[in-house]
């Protein structure tokens, strides 16, 4: 599967997760979930749609989730790569995104789940 192999060639290990995250926009939150996760960036899966054009790479995207401890965390990313699934294959989309200045108690938060 050409996923694992990308994920083999990345400098930080990726940690597999099931998180439920809110995605901040400026109208509203919408439900994402990710998928995994490193010190400097997030898989995030989004439910298909025709406006994936808008996970353009450079585009800023907000993240709100919350630790194991119950605390929320607000991430600000930025998207490096978006891939899009047809239906009925796929029901939802992959973004990539690098996590700018990520907070000590994010990176914290990996770090214990290693």
């Amino acid at each position: 599967m050409c996923y694992n192999v990308a994920m083999d060639k990345r400098r930080l290990q990726r940690l597999r997760v099931n998180l439920k995250a809110e995605r901040i926009s400026g109208r509203g939150n919408h439900t994402v979930f990710i998928e995994n996760i490193s010190e400097q960036g997030i898989l995030i899966l989004v439910p298909h749609s025709s406006e994936i054009k808008k996970f353009r790479p450079g585009t800023g995207i907000d993240l709100k989730f919350k630790l194991n401890s119950g605390k929320a965390i607000s991430l600000n990313c930025k998207v490096r790569w978006s891939y899009p699934k047809t239906p009925p294959e796929g029901l939802t989309d992959s973004i990539g995104l690098e996590i700018i200045e990520p907070p000590d108690e994010y990176r914290n938060f990996v770090k214990a789940l290693n």
